[in-house]
């Protein structure tokens, strides 16, 4: 290691003081001269190690109430000067500044605070200002000073120090630089996104990455950022990959729709439900949603609204699939399932996900809020003269909830709760439509008494006259084509029901 400098003196003063001991019985060992303030001066005391207050160099007391302790040009001078620099050298001598080697801080908890549903008050108290700038101050000095900016660093810095004793290279105090900007850049954004209320303004920061094997095709670097414990317990399986996490989070987003309907289950690929059924039990939901289409649920991704039993476990495990998600299992289901040792399982957490959408776009980044309006019988406008029956209504929405979660252009046909066959992504209405009616037959469906639901209003006839020869009774779509009525007068012809919604959902 080059320019490895000592360390003599330490500045110290976190709020989170978990695994700090160590680093304070090893500095000590070392004789280094350790300064600090408040709550963490009285937790050195403790340890019988001495400890001079930051007061004591400034001969200034902490004020207001401890929002003001180590804002002194004692203490930055002693962090920001420059020991290669004359100037900076005669000025330390001059002012009686005390060199400042290392710098340990933990910011007060702001997203915590903010979590925690505490009052406005509460939350700008946690506004850390004397931690961040020497954070920002140690970090800038890097050369010179070495920098642990969260509890999060405490053992990578201990690790560091052990192993040179007692010393830090200019690459650790670089690295651990690098992790402090991270921090107080992290924290900043979090104080904005409490403030800002201009949609105009997008700051993002996530504080944990993962690295993944590969990105979309193993010639892509591929990276995660967010919080997945938070989200998911993993009980078993290899780890996730980038397509992995994509369809994993579709399910999440589909089955939210279901999330407190009777057993739902549903298997998704290429981010798309290939089945989704509701019925009685897991192990009826489960059968039905493969039955949608055996064929693409192979190497696909389930996930369930409620427990998966013994029952539902057997039946899973005569498939191949990569994931297997829900919010429980029975615990002899989960030996059953771990028999594939490379499936995933996971268990769902209740979170919060994200209300806004973002994703890359030319030079930029496009944002947008998330679609958050389900199809619901008090929206829904009967331009027929024919009116859906009960069971129709009810298939017609759990219909138009798979829609808006399948790529556009889509045509979704349900019946009895059940997903029947699908046409995602496709360059015209027609060809989606085209394409669920091929798959429904190859799965031997009869469309007789189904419905069909659309992402987007039909601008010709066309759609709702191939639909109703193929067995539809029950359409719903959005409206708002200048053609409505061409497609209202087939369907009154042929004794269809429309229903609108006044709702697209669009999925690009």
């Amino acid at each position: 290691m080059t320019h490895t400098k000592q360390i003599k003196s330490a500045l110290i003063s976190v709020f989170d003081k978990t695994g700090l001991e160590p680093i304070i019985k090893a500095l000590h060992q070392n004789n280094v001269t350790i300064y600090s303030t408040g709550g963490t001066q009285d937790f050195i005391k403790n340890l019988n190690v001495p400890v001079v207050a930051v007061e004591d160099i400034t001969s200034f007391p902490e004020i207001l109430g401890g929002r003001v302790k180590t804002l002194h040009p004692k203490i930055f001078g002693g962090i920001l000067n420059r020991q290669d620099n004359e100037s900076d050298v005669a000025q330390m001598t001059e002012f009686d500044i005390p060199q400042i080697d290392l710098v340990i801080v933990d910011l007060y908890p702001f997203e915590k605070t903010v979590a925690s549903g505490a009052s406005e008050g509460d939350i700008i108290e946690k506004i850390d200002i004397g931690g961040i700038s020497l954070i920002r101050a140690a970090a800038k000095n890097f050369k010179d000073t070495t920098i642990v900016a969260s509890v999060d660093e405490y053992a990578t810095f201990l690790g560091f120090y052990t192993e040179n004793n007692g010393s830090i290279s200019i690459e650790q105090r670089k690295l651990l630089a690098t992790k402090a900007f991270h921090t107080s850049s992290n924290y900043d954004t979090a104080i904005f996104n409490y403030f800002n209320t201009e949609d105009t303004y997008l700051k993002i920061s996530e504080e944990k990455g993962q690295v993944l094997r590969y990105g979309e095709n193993p010639h892509q670097k591929g990276f995660f950022f967010g919080d997945f414990d938070k989200m998911f317990t993993k009980l078993h399986g290899k780890e996730l990959s980038y397509n992995n996490l994509l369809d994993v989070d579709a399910g999440v987003n589909l089955m939210n729709e279901f999330k407190n309907n009777e057993p739902t289950f549903a298997i998704l690929k290429h981010n798309n439900a290939c089945g989704l059924a509701t019925r009685q039990t897991m192990k009826e939901a489960y059968l039905d949603a493969l039955a949608g289409d055996p064929t693409s649920a192979f190497g696909g991704v389930l996930i369930a609204n409620g427990n998966i039993d013994v029952a539902t476990a057997e039946e899973i495990n005569k498939l191949f699939c990569e994931v297997v998600i829900a919010p429980s299992y029975d615990q002899e289901a989960i030996d059953i399932l771990e028999e594939k040792k490379n499936r995933i399982i996971l268990v769902i957490n209740d979170v919060d996900l994200p209300a806004k959408n973002v994703r890359t776009c030319l030079n930029g980044i496009l944002v947008q809020d998330k679609d958050n309006i389900t199809d619901s019988a008090a929206i829904l406008k009967t331009a027929t003269l024919t009116a859906p029956t009960a069971e129709e209504i009810e298939d017609l929405l759990f219909a138009s909830k798979i829609c808006k979660h399948t790529k556009s252009n889509t045509i979704v046909f349900a019946k009895n709760r059940q997903l029947i066959s699908s046409g995602t992504g496709q360059t015209s209405r027609v060809d989606a439509l085209d394409q669920a009616i091929k798959k429904a037959k190859t799965f031997e469906f009869d469309l007789t008494g189904a419905v069909m639901a659309s992402d987007a209003f039909f601008p010709f006839p066309d759609c709702v006259e191939i639909a109703n020869k193929a067995g539809i009774t029950a359409i719903i779509q959005p409206g708002g084509s200048i053609k409505d009525e061409l497609s209202i007068n087939y369907c009154n012809d042929n004794k269809v029901a429309m229903v609108m919604t006044g709702v697209r959902h669009f999925k690009h």
